[in-house]
């Protein structure tokens, strides 16, 4: 009998590490993602999403962002679920860009929006760099990648193997790919920490964990940035690493939504109160909320992040102000102290 063929990574070959085995990355001492088994369970065993509204628009949609933030100032922007703009130091970052309508393979089927980019795509200031955090639909988008290319020429920078899937698509994009622990000198002082995050990655069944996933610390002449990406708790292991590498944060960018069931979903996407729980870990004195209210992945109700963010916020006695899920179009200017 021939023995099964080892499979081979479409879009990375390197040295193996801590977090590489050669074929598929991992999250070192975490959890890989659920079985086959553990989703037709999560899908068909009875727990019933909570339903959504057709609609869910957002009070702040239309917003037209400034052109620049000079000075001293800080300021981000909801586009919706996990886009979002950030302008600091003359500099204006988009992280994960998606305008399509799906977060899909497909044009016709997948999660569809419920709400329309807070920014719209022809209201965007110049962009000076994109970072995309993993190749999950909801993360990676082509098509909006594809547009940002023809109107800006932004470089990229993403994690291993994720290159290769952008420049299938995007064959002239100038990327930088990076691995956990790389320092990307960027300009005007601004460098882009490349971090671990509790994750996975799959555009389709058969490449799992083929490509890296990442957060990214923004460190500016205005203060240091966490954006975590998609996120397990993981026991708050990368959270205390990040604040005893960098030392706090003037902004953290955490995720709040996805995470029911937990039983399913513990591994990958953090709930409220362990992203406020994260932002003590990590020292970050303001945080932005993300990943919730544009498109239903998981069981929670639309609304409810918010409100569970509220409760973890009360319970650790942090005032409200220090820690919001941003809605579509919505920005926040973040105090400098």
């Amino acid at each position: 009998m021939a023995k099964p063929r080892k499979p081979t990574n479409p879009y990375h070959q390197g040295p193996i590490s801590d977090h590489f085995n050669g074929t598929r990355f991992f999250n070192p001492g975490g959890v890989g993602p659920g079985t086959l088994r553990d989703l037709i369970k999560w899908k068909w065993g009875g727990e019933k999403p909570a339903p959504w509204p057709k609609s869910f628009p957002s009070p702040f949609a239309g917003n037209k962002p400034a052109e620049r933030i000079e000075g001293a100032g800080l300021r981000v922007t909801m586009i919706g679920h996990a886009s979002l703009l950030i302008q600091t130091a003359g500099l204006n970052i988009l992280i994960d860009p998606v305008f399509s309508e799906r977060t899909s393979p497909f044009s016709f089927i997948g999660p569809k929006r419920h709400n329309p980019p807070g920014v719209a795509f022809t209201e965007l200031p110049p962009i000076d760099l994109i970072l995309v955090t993993h190749n999950h639909y909801d993360h990676l988008d082509l098509a909006s990648l594809r547009m940002l290319q023809a109107s800006f020429k932004a470089p990229i920078i993403t994690p291993l193997g994720n290159d290769t899937i952008i420049r299938r698509a995007v064959p002239d994009v100038d990327i930088t790919v990076t691995d956990w622990g790389d320092r990307t000198e960027f300009r005007d002082g601004v460098i882009i920490h490349t971090e671990p995050c509790h994750h996975w990655s799959a555009r389709g069944s058969r490449e799992r964990r083929m490509a890296l996933w990442a957060a990214f610390v923004i460190e500016t002449p205005q203060g240091k940035i966490y954006h975590i990406g998609d996120t397990g708790f993981h026991d708050g292991i990368n959270y205390r690493a990040a604040a005893e590498k960098h030392g706090g944060f003037r902004l953290g960018i955490l995720p709040v939504g996805a995470y029911e069931p937990r039983w399913f979903m513990k591994g990958q996407h953090q709930n409220p109160e362990e992203a406020v729980e994260g932002m003590r870990l990590a020292k970050i004195a303001h945080a932005v909320g993300h990943h919730w209210g544009t498109f239903q992945l998981t069981n929670e109700a639309v609304e409810e992040p918010v409100k569970a963010l509220d409760e973890a916020l009360a319970k650790a006695g942090i005032e409200a102000q220090r820690f919001r899920a941003l809605r579509p179009g919505e920005a926040v200017d973040v105090p400098r102290n």
